[in-house]
């Protein structure tokens, strides 16, 4: 890790930064997913909004449940979304998302991941709710996909592109598969800064090594290559205030549940992965509490 000065670390794009790496990181992310489901499930996400991402919280919103909905609301309103559209929903989890803008909008969705797994429960939780001939999921890698030029109407990215090694090579193929007067819409985590401390860098490396994430672009640096592509009206929102409930719900769960993920770990009932997604709630409060980091929303147009 490159050093700039006395005790700073420097957080570079295209680079995985992770000290924990299992095989290589497209399984990892897979891998993470796949065993972290049940936490997610017990202690986040409901069968209504299916959602795992954070909430956007409001002066209206009512509920933690609300809230993972009102960053769904948030982030379409950013999109011309019109009946028949049709959305690449990039990074699509088990389905909510796709699921909430079907049902919502009447649009057709195709949401692509990289675990077969959430494949099969994406399927599913579409059929439960009587919109699977709206959606569709497929196995892909938003990077790059199968799709031919010009598919889509709009791309759509919650919290997933962070995953990505390189943000460029997926702001280069969502330019490709958007037709021409396309919207695209991002919401997710970003750096504040790309040079930290080392005690900054700890609970950069938390949040790095427990949700399988390889690096945090800026701002700056995201907005550079969505204009490299030759995106156009290109906008972004700091949105860190609003997400910071549920930055602070994610701490206190994990402080309440510690003892148990202690207990479980020792008898070897959770997985280290399991244990990373936990101790990465520690690490995602101090990156955006502290300014480390920060939670953004990109929109543009093709």
């Amino acid at each position: 890790m490159p050093e700039t000065s006395v005790n700073k670390r420097v957080v570079e794009v295209d680079v995985d930064h992770r000290t924990n790496s299992r095989e290589d990181l497209r399984s990892d992310i897979a891998d993470y997913y796949d065993q972290s489901y049940w936490d997610y499930r017990t202690s986040w996400l409901n069968s209504k909004n299916l959602a795992i991402h954070y909430g956007f919280w409001s002066d209206k919103t009512q509920s933690h449940s609300d809230s993972l909905l009102e960053m769904n609301q948030v982030l379409a309103s950013h999109l011309d979304l019109k009946p028949g559209d049709h959305v690449l929903d990039a990074g699509c989890g088990i389905g909510g998302s796709s699921i909430w803008l079907a049902e919502n909008f009447g649009v057709k969705v195709t949401g692509i991941t990289i675990s077969p797994t959430q494949i099969d429960q994406a399927n599913k939780n579409a059929k439960k709710r009587g919109v699977d001939h709206l959606v569709n999921f497929k196995l892909e890698d938003y990077t790059q996909t199968s799709f031919a030029n010009e598919t889509f109407d709009h791309i759509w990215g919650l919290e997933s592109i962070c995953y990505a090694l390189k943000k460029s090579d997926f702001v280069k193929e969502a330019y490709r598969v958007l037709k021409k007067g396309g919207c695209f819409a991002v919401a997710d985590g970003f750096a504040n800064k790309q040079e930290v401390t080392e005690k900054e860098w700890q609970h950069v490396l938390k949040v790095l090594n427990g949700w399988s994430m390889p690096n945090m672009s800026t701002p700056s640096q995201f907005k550079g290559f969505m204009k490299d592509s030759g995106f156009a009206d290109i906008h972004y929102r700091d949105i860190t205030e609003n997400t910071l409930p549920s930055s602070k719900r994610l701490y206190y769960t994990a402080l309440l549940t510690y003892p148990m993920e202690k207990i479980m770990s020792w008898l070897r009932l959770r997985s280290s992965v399991q244990s990373g997604n936990f101790h990465a709630c520690f690490g995602q409060y101090h990156v955006l509490h502290n300014g480390i980091g920060c939670y953004g929303l990109f929109a543009a147009k093709k």
